[in-house]
């Protein structure tokens, strides 16, 4: 060996030898046996001092931990900071600010509200041009209220105005003026106001209004100190000591009957718009805006599908589209078709398809159910269009279904008559009346349970608020208030008599009645017919709208022969060659 090495710390001695090769032997503290032997041999022994190393490791030990706790020290010390600029800004508005050459969308985006549009185009003129209108002693109007149902566009008029009107438009939801600190909301509506006069002329949009502007003092116990006094603020800054010229305040709700009557009033809301479910030409050019970015068959007339959606919003409409794209993509297919957009207005409308049903006597009982209802909405006048019947089930239990369209005059006069709700009662009852008829009373089933609750909800309607009755033309009930303004909890109790009440009941189970025997009428000498009809819609699944009513008409044409009454042990109908 050449040499040693003793390190006492580690009590290890590193034995080098000559050939260059080195070993690590362990010894015993203090042990002379090693110095001895060392000097024996005359070997070379070397005592290594571990001292400076330990001292060097425990002071870098030291400084990471020191480094360690500064690093936690400046952490809490920028929390702590971020908390009281947060704190101090508590009171600051949350309004999201757009400058004019961010927005994006225009008044041509929007479509189907046309005299909404015009309207704020006109407001828009106001900011663009207002010399125009002062010059023969107009004022800017101070606020504008966007009020209709949900989907119908107030949002999307607002972001077209942002867009339109070359100036800063100011924008946030009203429930971001609630807070849990009583003043908060008030602070947030001055700064606001505030922020909004240093950019005048600006716009300033509150989305879901009603969420501060609801009555004051409403409600069982009193109101809500932090709402109220949020609303007094914003009352304050729309027509108070100060003058807001140049900032027009936007609203938009779909609750407007719960505003506070201060905040309706002409000098804070001077304009309110209605903003109403589209009519069909305004239903086509609202499709037209959402096929740009879809790629649609040649054969897809927007028209039609325009005339196949009464009652729908925007919205609606918007998703319609969406889901028709969604089946195309899911289908592999490079074109929107018609086939498409049909089972997206079925998915919306009755819910997500399940499997079809088996042949069995539950398929042929839900097929005489529907035909019932088909074959009525097709005999009587006043009913609705029957657009198809269909055996093929959707998610909730709908084993099948008859679905109409509304009519589209009624939909927008608002009007309604006497017969056409005659006609929806003899509809919805079909159902049973077809049970009654094929089956016989004692085999009915509960699958018209919905069928009775509408009947239920129409009949008592056209008892009470209607006057289509032998009562008279009353008006004994009226529609319910909301339950957080306070009505209906302390004045509970109907407004006539208790022998009034059993007059009104006694109606509604007539209309009830005579609805069940009309449906039964029109059924009872058509058995053939709805034998053939329910095999052909078994074998078929689904019968258009069109086809079903040629197959009536050239049946009534031809001739029916009289069926024999219903018997409770008759078979569910024969086995007829469509």
């Amino acid at each position: 060996m050449r040499d040693l090495d003793l390190s006492p710390a580690r009590r290890e001695v590193t034995v080098r030898y000559r050939n260059g090769q080195t070993a690590q032997v362990s010894i015993f503290h203090n042990d002379q046996t090693l110095l001895q032997t060392a000097q024996q041999a005359r070997v070379p022994l070397s005592v290594r001092d571990d001292r400076q190393e330990a001292a060097t490791a425990s002071f870098v030990a030291n400084g990471l931990l020191v480094l360690v706790l500064l690093l936690g020290l400046g952490v809490l010390l920028r929390r702590s900071a971020q908390m009281a600029n947060r704190a101090l800004g508590f009171g600051r508005t949350q309004a999201r600010v757009q400058e004019t050459t961010s927005a994006t969308v225009r008044f041509e985006d929007v479509a189907g509200i046309a005299e909404a549009k015009q309207e704020l185009q006109e407001v828009v003129t106001f900011l663009r041009a207002p010399e125009r209108y002062t010059a023969v002693g107009a004022k800017i109007p101070k606020g504008v209220l966007l009020v209709g149902p949900p989907g119908t566009g107030k949002t999307l008029l607002a972001r077209a105005i942002a867009g339109e009107a070359g100036v800063p438009f100011f924008s946030m939801a009203a429930s971001e003026f609630v807070e849990l600190f009583v003043g908060v909301g008030a602070s947030r509506v001055r700064d606001l106001f505030r922020k909004a006069k240093a950019k005048a002329p600006c716009i300033i949009f509150i989305d879901e209004i009603d969420a501060v502007g609801r009555q004051r003092g409403a409600g069982i116990g009193g109101g809500n100190d932090e709402r109220e006094q949020t609303l007094n603020q914003l009352l304050t800054e729309m027509d108070g000591f100060e003058d807001n010229s140049g900032v027009i305040l936007l609203a938009a709700t779909n609750r407007a009957d719960v505003l506070d009557s201060a905040l309706m009033r002409p000098g804070r809301f001077d304009r309110r718009i209605t903003v109403d479910l589209p009519d069909r030409r305004g239903r086509e050019e609202i499709l037209a805006v959402h096929a740009r970015s879809r790629p649609l068959a040649s054969a897809v007339n927007l028209a039609d599908w325009a005339a196949r959606t009464p009652g729908f919003s925007g919205a609606d409409l918007a998703n319609l589209l969406n889901e028709a794209a969604i089946l195309t993509a899911r289908r592999q297919q490079q074109e929107v078709d018609d086939a498409a957009l049909t089972d997206a207005l079925e998915r919306i409308t009755m819910g997500l398809s399940v499997a079809p049903l088996q042949d069995s006597a539950k398929k042929r009982l839900i097929a005489y159910h529907e035909i019932g209802h088909a074959l009525v909405t097709t005999l009587l006048p006043a009913a609705d269009k029957l657009d198809k019947v269909t055996l093929l089930p959707r998610a909730g239990g709908v084993g099948g279904f008859a679905r109409t369209l509304p009519d589209e005059e009624m939909l927008d006069s608002g009007l309604i008559t006497r017969a056409f709700l005659k006609a929806r009662l003899v509809v919805a009852l079909a159902g049973r009346a077809a049970e009654l008829v094929v089956f016989g009373p004692s085999e009915v089933t509960q699958g018209a349970a919905g069928d009775l609750d509408l009947v239920a909800q129409i009949s008592r309607t056209m008892v009470t608020r209607y006057g289509f009755s032998s009562l008279g033309p009353l008006a004994l009930e009226s529609e319910s208030g909301e339950v957080f303004l306070g009505r209906d909890w302390l004045r509970g109790d109907p407004q006539y008599s208790e022998q009034t009440g059993r007059r009104i009941d006694a109606q509604v189970q007539d209309l009830a009645r005579r609805a069940l025997a009309e449906a039964v009428a029109l059924l009872a000498p058509r058995r053939v017919l709805m034998d053939q009809l329910v095999d052909l819609l078994i074998l078929e699944e689904t019968i258009e709208g069109a086809r079903f009513r040629e197959l009536v008409t050239r049946h009534e044409q031809a001739g029916f022969p009289e069926a024999d009454p219903p018997s409770p042990h008759q078979p569910p109908g024969r086995l007829v060659s469509a």
